[in-house]
């Protein structure tokens, strides 16, 4: 079975999916969008209040400002894959609690198994915990280890993951943006040198 055929039978089984709360709440599931053959797995969160209605990740303002990053080293959004640890939004955008996250990270989790990214960029510090400990790396916070790399074997083999802050930061916190920058220009010399 081609991965694209893999895909669609997760985002049905996500559509499906009530393991949490979340599942009654929702207006969409967002699995994801990109390509299956991409290199770089970017993940963020939880999907917002845009993503919900639309049931795409990143296409409300943060959505935004990762497009603008995105181009800014000469990559769009069909170049590489888009992804949550939650597919589901939480209240009022609240952060994803340790339950939602425990119950919808295997989803999250075949999602790799199936892309095989060679780069995964954590987007914010839920997501960066999650993949760092999933691979088996301590955490620290994300302002001390943004925009570093590190090395996991799987049996696909190498991924770099590289945590990132979440591009919202860029709204909130405008001096964060040339950070967040500088992150992206560090991901495209890596992009250069590892695929």
């Amino acid at each position: 079975m081609g991965k694209e055929e893999l895909m669609k039978k997760l985002a049905e089984k996500i559509r499906s999916c009530r393991k949490c709360p979340l599942g009654e709440l929702r207006t969409n599931t967002v699995p994801g969008a990109g390509s299956y053959e991409a290199k770089v797995m970017f993940v963020g969160e939880a999907p917002g209040y845009w993503e919900d209605q639309k049931g795409l990740p990143f296409v409300g303002r943060a959505g935004k400002v990762l497009d603008e990053l995105l181009a800014e080293i000469g990559l769009k959004r069909e170049d590489v894959y888009i992804t949550n640890i939650i597919k589901c939004r939480p209240p009022d955008n609240r952060d994803p609690t340790e339950d939602e996250i425990k119950a919808c990270s295997p989803y999250l989790d075949r999602q790799i198994d199936i892309i095989k990214p060679k780069v995964i960029v954590p987007l914010g510090r839920h997501s960066m915990r999650y993949i760092l400990e999933k691979f088996g790396f301590d955490t620290e916070p994300i302002s001390k280890i943004h925009g570093k790399t590190f090395e996991a074997h799987t049996l696909f083999g190498k991924i770099v993951i590289m945590p990132m802050y979440h591009p919202a930061v860029a709204l909130y916190r405008p001096t964060l943006r040339e950070e967040l920058m500088k992150d992206f220009h560090k991901l495209k010399t890596l992009i250069g040198e590892s695929l």
